[in-house]
């Protein structure tokens, strides 16, 4: 005879995924918010007009790229040599696309609009999820929202202008890289391959660091991924 006492299914462990999502991203979101006041404000106390930083954000959307940009402008360089600088500095971008093109959808707009949204944060932020289905949602969302908070950030900044302050006072230079650090230690605790490529990435930016602009210690953290080719090699041989 049947019990008549039902069993209850097992919980649903994740039964929103969009909301964890969401949840987990927006430390990104501050972060990006907060430096992007940092960025409208150094730009516009600097000497430039506010709709410099703010369309540069929209159309450009490159921070360090940005920073380092708008650095040469202050400093009395053309916008060619701005210009050449930030492409050069956003170049890491190529290895981040490659990394999530499969992430994007079909569609020409669709991959060409996911281009944009491209950064380390969301790159690093949708490879660290378990399956396909959630990379994909954790791109859009993390680069949906990450867009959002940069461009209302550099406006608030920009629109406050010197009356910030130095924002160097603040501290706001750590936030993305606390965010970041904080994103990857999950695949480095579960992949222990990819510490040594990650040792050396740190060790050459570190090293770098007080010699190169801004954002050139993060191409050369790259080298670090020769490590990781090199022990696919060896173990396959």
């Amino acid at each position: 005879m049947r019990s008549p006492q039902r069993t209850s299914p097992p919980p649903n462990p994740n039964p929103n995924p969009t909301r964890s999502l969401v949840r987990d991203s927006s430390l990104v979101w501050l972060a990006g918010g907060v430096v992007g006041v940092s960025f409208g404000a150094i730009a516009v106390a600097g000497g430039l007009p506010v709709w410099v930083p703010v369309v540069m954000s929209v159309v450009v959307y490159a921070g360090s790229a940005q920073f380092s940009a708008v650095g040469v402008l202050l400093a009395g360089g053309g916008p060619l040599a701005a210009a050449a600088t930030g492409l050069l500095l956003n170049t890491r971008n190529a290895a981040f696309g490659l990394a999530v093109a499969g992430l994007l959808g079909p569609g020409r707009a669709t991959r060409l609009l996911g281009a944009h949204l491209v950064t380390d944060e969301t790159a690093a932020f949708a490879l660290a999820q378990p399956d396909p289905a959630r990379r994909r949602a954790a791109f859009w969302i993390s680069g949906i929202g990450l867009f959002a908070a940069w461009n209302i950030g550099v406006s608030a900044g920009a629109f406050a202008g010197s009356a910030l302050g130095d924002t160097a006072d603040y501290g706001l230079d750590a936030a993305f890289p606390a965010v970041l650090v904080a994103l990857v230690l999950p695949a480095l605790r579960e992949n222990a391959r990819l510490r040594g490529p990650a040792a050396l990435g740190v060790v050459l930016a570190l090293a770098a660091t007080p010699f190169v602009p801004a954002g050139v210690p993060v191409l050369l953290a790259l080298a670090g991924l020769g490590l990781y080719g090199y022990g696919r090699k060896g173990a396959a041989g």
